[in-house]
């Protein structure tokens, strides 16, 4: 007997969503092992076909964007979500108009709403475009807010964040999984920053910083690698900015996804992320989870990566930056194999599937008024079957 049926609401079931995407494709899999039934709403998007074929044999509703496309309006949404026989809806990623149709359908229906900002309520994002998050929190926002059964944040930053914007102090803090997997134990000295190319991931300071640091970084052959995708005026202008220098040191490699990440991740000696803003950076996870030591700023939310040893403080500006990386390069082989165990251990003792599992297991049960998985017959036991 399939499980409760838990709505996964998104603008994009594709790569078009960043690490929102990547959590999404991860909890499907949580969601699975632990006995629920995934079901993906999402509005239409080119390049989805590919990013689908990650998400299995997982139901996937496609909803129709409609002008204005800048909130993501889709008029059919509100029934598309009553349509798809729902137990629970989890809204990821807020400001947009999936706020108000996921509101519309628990007003509705009287079910267990759940958001997830993915840090779209810090402070630096809020500060942005201040002039229509002010219409979309009257327009929407904040019904919605006040209808979810609960808020869902990935550290406890983001829990002070969402009370301070919201006034909910309900927040289950749960982060995202990741599996462990082995690295390279002896890796060439090569940093690596891995993500979306956007002005809040910093990577003209990175760079700037990298070429502040060159007289110590050059000797020891060091280079830098910068992965990802983007919007295309972001895209060249990072392009433009490592054709400035011509000293071959700095590199940009497009899209890597699959074993192509997998494996630049577990062959870089450090991943960079000296972002402005995050959620919780699923590269600075996915990095521990192969014994990589990051470099990155506080406004990453992992402070328990300093407190651990698997990660160094590089700050924002490109003076820091340049002292993070020389301190960095600069370690004996025996110091940066601290940082790597220290990396995985922390993944081990945090955010591996199974402890990730058993939270939200508990969470959605405790929603939904069933026995936790373990011990479910789930249709018997959802309250009001």
């Amino acid at each position: 007997m399939s499980g409760p049926r838990i709505g996964l609401l998104t603008t994009s079931a594709s790569r078009a969503a960043g690490g929102v995407f990547e959590a999404i494709v991860a909890h499907c899999e949580t969601l699975r092992g632990l006995g629920f039934t995934p079901v993906i709403i999402a509005l239409d998007q080119a390049e989805g076909g590919e990013d689908h074929r990650r998400l299995g044999d997982t139901e996937i509703v496609i909803v129709r964007r409609a002008a204005p496309r800048s909130i993501a309006y889709a008029p059919a949404l509100v029934q598309a979500l009553l349509d798809a026989r729902l137990d629970l809806l989890h809204l990821h990623g807020i400001w947009m108009y999936p706020s108000h149709a996921a509101s519309s359908w628990a007003a509705r229906t009287g079910k267990p709403y759940v958001i997830s900002p993915h840090g779209m309520l810090d402070p630096w994002i809020v500060s942005r475009g201040k002039l229509k998050k002010s219409i979309a929190m009257l327009a929407y926002e904040r019904a919605s807010w006040r209808r979810a059964s609960c808020f869902h944040a990935l550290t406890i930053d983001e829990a002070n964040d969402i009370r301070a914007i919201t006034g909910r102090d309900d927040s289950e803090i749960i982060p995202n999984a990741v599996e462990l997997a082995g690295g390279e134990e002896h890796r060439a000295p090569r940093a690596l920053y891995l993500g979306r190319i956007h002005p809040k991931k910093n990577i003209g300071a990175l760079i700037e910083g990298w070429r502040r640091a060159r007289p110590v970084l050059q000797p020891l052959g060091a280079r830098l690698e910068i992965a990802g995708w983007g919007a295309e005026e972001d895209v060249a202008q990072l392009r433009e900015q490592i054709a400035a220098d011509d000293l071959g040191d700095i590199a940009f490699l497009g899209p890597q996804f699959g074993p192509e990440k997998t494996a630049l991740i577990g062959a870089a000696r450090f991943l960079a992320l000296p972002s402005h803003s995050e959620g919780l950076p699923m590269a600075i996870i996915e990095a521990w989870a192969q014994g990589t030591p990051t470099l990155m700023s506080r406004h990453c939310h992992l402070p328990e990566g300093y407190d651990a040893g698997a990660a160094m403080d590089c700050g924002t500006d490109p003076d820091e930056i340049a002292i993070s990386l020389k301190e960095a390069f600069g370690q004996s082989q025996q110091e940066w194999q601290a940082m790597s165990q220290a990396a995985s251990d922390l993944v081990r003792a945090r955010f591996t599937p199974a402890v990730v599992a058993q939270r939200w297991g508990q969470t959605y049960s405790r929603l939904l008024g069933i026995a936790e998985p373990q011990d479910a017959d789930w249709r018997s036991s959802l309250v009001g079957a």
